[in-house]
């Protein structure tokens, strides 16, 4: 079985994210959708809400899994027994960062590759980062995120 990691925050999953997830998906025989608990970066959704909303997201699709984890991603590719992790490029900006990425992890195991995946052109200029501050400033966001996100972040402002 071969099995490929596409790892995030995820704060929140936008089609963005979906349609690399479902394009790897249809590359590998099993996809690990791994979120970071990186609380580092201080996400607006806690991470149970971003696991609920990956699981019910990806539920119809058998060769897609949603894990969580702590700590170095190449760890979690080791224990999990993953030998390809699948970056998003959606400018030639996130491939300085990426390449960096991709370095550090193959000097911690040579033998996980990464590869990177463009985004589709229809999705190239979303990131979480707008969404959530579109969706704060009262913007439409329903072209970004499925509406289960939208609901999500509806709650989570109300609480």
């Amino acid at each position: 079985m071969i099995r490929a990691i596409y790892p995030g925050t995820f704060d929140p999953i936008t089609n963005g994210h979906i349609d690399i997830i479902n394009r790897t998906a249809n590359l590998f025989d099993e996809v690990i959708v791994a979120i970071s608990a990186n609380i580092k970066k201080e996400p607006f959704l806690n991470l149970e809400a971003r696991l609920e909303l990956a699981n019910t997201i990806f539920k119809k699709n058998h060769n897609i899994k949603v894990k969580t984890f702590n700590g170095l991603l190449i760890d979690f590719a080791v224990n999990n027994k993953i030998k390809f992790i699948i970056r998003g490029l959606r400018a030639v900006s996130d491939f300085e960062y990426e390449f960096q990425l991709a370095g550090m992890n193959r000097n911690l195991d040579p033998n996980i590759e990464t590869i990177f995946m463009p985004s589709s052109e229809k999705y190239a200029n979303i990131s979480s980062s707008l969404v959530k501050e579109v969706f704060l400033l009262g913007g439409d966001i329903s072209s970004f995120v499925p509406k289960e996100v939208i609901n999500k972040l509806k709650l989570q402002t109300v609480n």
